[in-house]
């Protein structure tokens, strides 16, 4: 009797706090999935950094017993300039001199990675005023750029998602709901060739160092707005056509934001007597 008791309490008091409890178990399950990233992340990736450095070591070593001249104090010091000058985008080595991180077409690729908030950090203003400036613009510019996609995508999405779906059900007599599917997958296809696969196999051609692995990366990096900077098309020694190249890179950028707005609501129908007079048009 007693048991019986507590255990409709417990209950009582489970299904009272429901809300906190299910709040309880997504904070659990989202620090979990952090630990577990964070378990997998070390576990390959260490192992890999751990060579680079003692490869640097070794290196390093080698280098100051060739030229005995040189004090590792001195190594050191330059290195470090190195370093730091390489975080702003500048480089030191002969076959990159000739690329600009600040000519026009680079400040085009960078104010795109500024608006789209996808920020690679392979170029960031140097000077004060260009910092500034820089949150200024992106202050102004974000939303600018937000609502700008908000009204392109407005006024393709009835032609990408809603109208064929409606076409098909009143001209053919097809089921809404199996039309709305294929659709999806149809659409669903369509944008992972031309934003993914496609691409991806441009990236490993155009880009002498990239694979198709991290071509495909690359895309998914950039789609996500996640934007790690490791790995930047356009920067390569001699690169062919460099600044139509960075326009084009530009571009899909702009076009990869609205496509991923656009495909957000491609499921979700208007009824069909508000379309009848478009379709028939």
């Amino acid at each position: 009797m007693l048991q019986s008791l507590a255990g409709c309490s417990c209950v009582r008091l489970v299904e009272r706090h429901r809300s906190a409890w299910c709040f309880a178990f997504l904070v659990l399950g989202y620090l979990l999935y952090l630990v577990f990233g964070a378990v997998v992340f070390s576990s390959v990736e260490l192992p890999y950094e751990d060579l680079l450095r003692q490869e640097l070591r070794k290196l390093k070593r080698r280098f100051l017993e060739e030229h005995e001249c040189l004090s590792e104090q001195q190594l050191e010091q330059f290195l470090r300039r190195v370093l730091e000058a390489s975080n702003y985008g500048v480089s030191v080595l002969g076959n990159a001199s000739g690329n600009w991180n600040w000519d026009f077409t680079s400040a085009l690729f960078f104010a795109s990675t500024v608006l789209s908030t996808t920020g690679y950090g392979h170029t960031v203003p140097l000077s004060d005023g260009g910092k500034a400036f820089c949150i200024i613009y992106s202050v102004i510019g974000i939303p600018f750029t937000l609502l700008f996609l908000t009204a392109v995508v407005q006024r393709i999405i009835v032609y990408v998602t809603r109208r064929p779906v409606l076409y098909f059900h009143i001209r053919w007599g097809f089921s809404k709901q199996i039309v709305a599917i294929i659709h999806a997958v149809i659409l669903g296809f369509v944008t992972v060739s031309c934003f993914f696969f496609i691409p991806a196999a441009v990236f490993s051609v155009v880009e002498d160092d990239w694979n198709f692995l991290e071509s495909f990366y690359f895309c998914f990096i950039s789609l996500s707005t996640i934007g790690l900077g490791d790995y930047v098309p356009g920067e390569g020694y001699n690169q062919k056509f460099r600044e139509l190249y960075k326009i084009g890179i530009t571009y899909q950028a702009a076009s990869m934001k609205e496509d991923e707005k656009a495909n957000e609501p491609f499921v979700t129908v208007q009824p069909a007597t508000y379309y009848d007079g478009c379709i028939n048009n």
